[in-house]
């Protein structure tokens, strides 16, 4: 072929279009690798928790001044912001962000979430994700990091600790001293313990889906070796807050055996605050809201009401903010009646469980479904179709899929007594958005079968029905491609 025109001369075409795709600046293939939905203010954070006025404040107010000024005494550029699920960590690191934003301090963040898209879900885009929100602050950093892709076309695919210096700590070192403001403020990291493992995808061609080969605690401990890389070099002009819950992985790297000096300050909204008042606060603020908008008089509210939840939530936002939904929903019953069936809620558990009265909350809101069991079994197939491809899973599509009569309105007799634990999406949305959770700490309920019971479903059992489901609908060709949501 190559000699097909080898000595010609004197020629032309006629109508010959040329298509020519102009390359990608490096800049814009950074941007096509970042997760805009781990952002503090995304679409897909909309909903997101934040602390109601007058709640958190001083929990709010140590870690702000922790950004501005350090400690003298504990100079580490680190904190590490735990307690157990339901604690508050999210809306307080989100209304954080908020407060130095707001205050015109540089803030980047990334929100991590099993129940998000699958860039929130892993680690492979975070080191871009910040370096692009740092590139926000100073025009000569975005210089050097788009200089820095230029000269590695390939560091998208390397470690995330060689990315961390390649397109964070390198362009920081180029640009130091070349402005005469100095680049001050916070990195933000929620969730850290809901970074799931990245998948790597099987070139063999001998299985049917991507294989993990590493687990999601490995990934999670990457992650924050990058931090405490950053962290540690004096280029790097940002504070770091983590928050997480505090699994195994976690305490061990901030509380190494034989290490002297601290990697970072811990903050336990659990043992270091007293939520009980902010907990009472966020009550009486929202059931005097709730009682204007329904027009009930003084005395709907039971006498002692507040103290009782307050003291059955155990210091965790989640119980006072799953009441407060329960009784918003528009449930057919008076709100009286069913705020008294949940003070009267019995719990079962022992009482070295923390969460029995979280526990007991649960099961009397699933216990108000018509099929209490088949409505768990919807959630969990919610949960995994979510996971596997959140843009196929829309509602319409996984109403079809688990409905066993097609004409049938079973999404709404299994689920719609339980707003206040799935975001349902309106009718005329459905088509386009997806179920989704309120917080991750039911399916912790719901996947341990001591503090579940009756209501615990073995996976295999929700395999089982979804293989039904997904042949049934693939005999009636009702679903495009359902196939793509488990494989």
């Amino acid at each position: 072929m190559s000699k097909v025109f080898e000595r010609a001369h004197d020629f032309h075409f006629n109508n010959l279009v040329v298509n020519e795709q102009a390359s990608k600046s490096s800049w814009e293939k950074l941007e096509a690798l970042i997760a805009p939905e781990a952002l503090h203010d995304s679409a897909e954070r909309c909903d997101a928790p934040r602390c109601d006025p007058e709640t958190r404040v001083a929990v709010q107010d140590d870690l702000y001044t922790w950004i501005q000024h350090g400690d003298a005494e504990n100079p580490v550029k680190m904190k590490w912001v735990t307690g157990p699920a339901g604690s508050g960590k999210t809306a307080v690191l989100g209304s954080v962000t908020e407060l130095c934003i707001g205050n015109g301090l540089p803030v980047a963040s990334f929100f991590f979430s099993s129940f998000g898209s699958v860039g929130r879900r892993t680690k492979t885009a975070f080191v871009t994700t910040i370096a692009y929100q740092l590139a926000q602050h100073r025009q000569d950093l975005k210089e050097a990091i788009a200089a820095a892709i230029e000269s590695d076309g390939i560091v998208f695919k390397k470690t995330l600790h060689v990315q961390m210096e390649t397109l964070i700590l390198a362009p920081l070192r180029a640009v130091a001293g070349g402005s005469k403001t100095a680049l001050r403020g916070v990195l933000v990291v929620d969730g850290l313990d809901e970074c799931g493992v990245a998948e790597i995808h099987d070139k063999t061609g001998t299985g049917p889906r991507s294989q993990p080969v590493r687990t999601k605690e490995e990934d999670q401990l990457e992650i924050l070796q990058v931090l405490h890389q950053a962290s540690s070099d004096p280029v790097f002009p940002f504070r770091i807050i983590i928050a997480s819950r505090p699994e195994r992985v976690f305490r061990q790297f901030f509380n190494p055996e034989g290490y002297t000096a601290p990697i970072a300050q811990k903050l336990d909204l659990h043992e270091d605050y007293n939520a009980e008042a902010d907990i009472t606060t966020f009550l009486e603020a929202r059931f005097n809201q709730f009682r204007r908008v329904r027009n009930l008089p003084l005395s709907w509210l039971p006498p002692d009401a507040i103290q009782t939840l307050v003291a059955n939530a155990s210091g965790q936002f989640i119980y006072a903010a799953t009441v407060t939904r329960f009784l918003e929903m528009g449930h057919q019953d008076h709100p009286k009646a069913l705020l008294q069936a949940i003070l009267k809620t019995q719990t079962t558990t022992s009482s070295l469980n923390p969460l029995e009265h979280l526990d007991a909350l649960y099961s009397r809101i699933l216990n108000s479904s018509p099929d209490s069991l088949h409505s768990v079994l919807w959630i969990h197939c919610i949960q995994r179709s979510n996971s596997a491809s959140a843009e196929f899973a829309t509602a319409s599509n996984v109403q079809l899929l688990l409905q066993t009569d097609p004409e049938s309105n079973e999404a709404e007799y299994l689920l719609g007594n339980l707003h206040s634990l799935i975001r349902i999406p309106l009718p005329s949305e459905q088509a386009t958005s997806g179920y989704s959770f309120y917080h991750k700490s039911l399916f912790d309920f719901l996947e341990n079968p001591e503090r579940c019971g009756k209501q615990y479903i073995q996976r295999d059992k929700v395999s089982g029905f979804i293989w039904d489901r997904l042949h049934q609908v693939c005999a009636s060709k009702l679903l495009p491609s359902p196939l793509s949501l488990f494989f």
